[in-house]
């Protein structure tokens, strides 16, 4: 019994020796790492191998400072300095939108770089994950992203988009490419995939690996902001659906070397985007042959009668949405003949991960048919 005591007294010492108490904070600490998507030469804000955020800011004179992430706020504890620190629960893996909130005041944090997204530009996160290679930024060969600016008369303004080209679109000058249309999604703008979607290097990083054909990404506003949260049944489609139709299309077609016909244009998009893209598909059946909703809807074969089949039709979710629903109506859809795909991205939400994960997978599938 006396050996027994004795170990127990050492153990406790041990435990709350100074030293080695300092020296498990430390270790602790060293959990924490700046996150990739920080400003230049800034630490905070922090994420762990848990996904806990850690984020840090100067604020003498405030009275309460909360991290406001996931639709949680925790609160921020100040030390002598004014300087506050607080951290979140666990978040799922991939990028996040965040906030402090000051006496009530909601800002960005100034150690992050802004992002577009909640309809305003703020601030975002990048919690590690186990295949986040997928979307690295690697030594192969790169494709373009460049800004046009096309006029759009329906809106009497000149609009704006970003044009992803694969890396062998300027070596190859005789060469004509297929082209996806991809929407972002609510809150969100045209710098939504190729900033926190990462598309680019998606597209990059599989046509080094040789797992999909060169396409050209064509992304752009889709008009969804103008309405309020949650006021979905007040959406029209028609003056967005004019604008890619009438107006995109046709100059993506005569001023990048495209293959310009239905066989060769697919859409997709996440969310709202996804509302979107079931809408004008729908619509316009003669302009695009391959369908993609990330979160945002299925397809029924009834809603698809009485026209040309389309060449693919893919319906992807996270596992904490509603897997069971996508793959349901995908079988669906496969029961009455349609090469229909679904895709359930495990561990995630309705956040960017899932819609990263669901263009890794939808690439591939693009374009299969032969010239």
């Amino acid at each position: 019994m006396k050996h027994y005591k004795l170990i127990l007294v050492l153990s406790l010492a041990y435990l709350f020796h100074p030293g080695i108490a300092q020296s498990q904070g430390r270790n602790n600490e060293e959990e924490f790492k700046p996150s990739p998507v920080n400003q230049p030469g800034s630490e905070y804000p922090m994420v762990n191998e848990k996904g806990q955020v850690r984020t840090q800011i100067s604020a003498p004179e405030a009275q309460k400072v909360q991290l406001d992430i996931g639709g949680v706020k925790y609160d921020m504890e100040k030390d002598e300095e004014g300087v506050w620190t607080g951290e979140s629960a666990p978040q799922d893996v991939g990028f996040h939108y965040y906030q402090l909130n000051i006496d009530g005041a909601s800002v960005s944090d100034p150690g992050s770089l802004y992002f577009y997204g909640a309809n305003r530009w703020g601030s975002g996160i990048e919690v590690p994950a186990q295949d986040q290679e997928f979307f690295a930024l690697k030594n192969v060969p790169h494709g373009k992203v460049e800004q046009i600016l096309f006029p759009s008369k329906s809106t009497d303004t000149s609009r704006r988009a970003f044009v992803y080209t694969p890396p062998e679109y300027d070596l190859e000058p005789q060469k004509d490419y297929p082209v996806l249309y991809l929407q972002h999604g609510y809150g969100e703008n045209e710098t939504s995939w190729p900033n926190q979607g990462r598309a680019n290097l998606i597209i990059d990083n599989l046509l080094a690996e040789g797992k999909t054909k060169p396409f050209i990404i064509v992304m752009t506003y889709g008009m969804t902001n103008e309405i309020e949260f949650g006021g979905l049944e007040d959406f029209d489609i028609k003056p967005f659906q004019t604008v890619l139709v009438n107006e995109l299309i046709p100059y993506i077609d005569t001023h990048y070397r495209t293959k310009a016909n239905k066989e060769n244009r697919a859409m997709a998009g996440l969310s709202m985007g996804a509302f979107e893209t079931k809408l004008i598909t729908l619509n316009k059946p003669d302009v695009f042959s391959h369908y993609a909703l990330f979160s945002g809807g299925i397809y029924e074969p009834k809603e698809l009668e009485d026209r040309t089949k389309p060449e693919l039709i893919f319906i992807s979710t996270g596992s904490k949405e509603r897997p069971d629903a996508v793959k349901s109506a995908v079988s669906e859809l496969q029961k009455e003949g349609f090469n229909a795909v679904s895709y359930v991205s495990e561990g995630t939400a309705h956040e960017f991960h899932t819609w990263r994960r669901s263009l890794h997978q939808l690439a591939p599938l693009l374009f299969q048919a032969e010239d």
